[in-house]
């Protein structure tokens, strides 16, 4: 009986979740357009977003801030992240297993980028025009997000 409540209940509640991740689309203004901030995976050196598994003491918001200072050295202009979508890729874990695995998307306006932060040196960053980031990143749901993304910038600032 201990075991069932254990494997059954208590075991699930203290797993973080396989396949939900949250993710920072870090934005600025450049003349006023919107720049993107992408940045290179660790492994396939692809661009995509900075991202990651959610983290006990934050809430989503909170996680997309973490993952954008550790993985890009973001310091956020202020205010609160705002969800602005949501996409879905098959995340490959160790043995090449892929998992299908939904992401939330928040924004994230940057005031500046540090030299010096977690995972500098083993990631490249750069700021992209939305047009330059869908065609960069190879996630179809991702891809269309950010081509959407001057629409729900907009309404994320105001």
């Amino acid at each position: 009986m201990l075991n069932t409540i254990w494997s059954q209940f208590i075991k699930p509640i203290l797993r973080r979740p396989s396949r939900y991740q949250v993710a920072a689309l870090c934005f600025r203004r450049v003349r006023g357009e919107f720049e993107l901030l992408l940045i290179t995976s660790l492994e396939t050196r692809r661009w995509v977003l900075p991202k990651g598994w959610p983290k006990t003491g934050f809430d989503a918001g909170g996680v997309a801030l973490e993952e954008a200072w550790e993985e890009a050295g973001v310091k956020p202009r202020g205010g609160k992240p705002m969800k602005i979508g949501r996409y879905r890729y098959d995340k490959r874990l160790r043995g090449g297993i892929p998992v299908p695995t939904d992401v939330d998307v928040y924004a994230i306006e940057t005031e500046l980028l540090y030299d010096v932060y977690p995972e500098a040196g083993r990631r490249e960053r750069c700021w992209m025009t939305p047009r330059d980031a869908a065609a960069a990143v190879d996630e179809p749901e991702l891809q269309r997000l950010v081509s959407n993304v001057d629409n729900l910038l907009v309404l994320s600032t105001r």
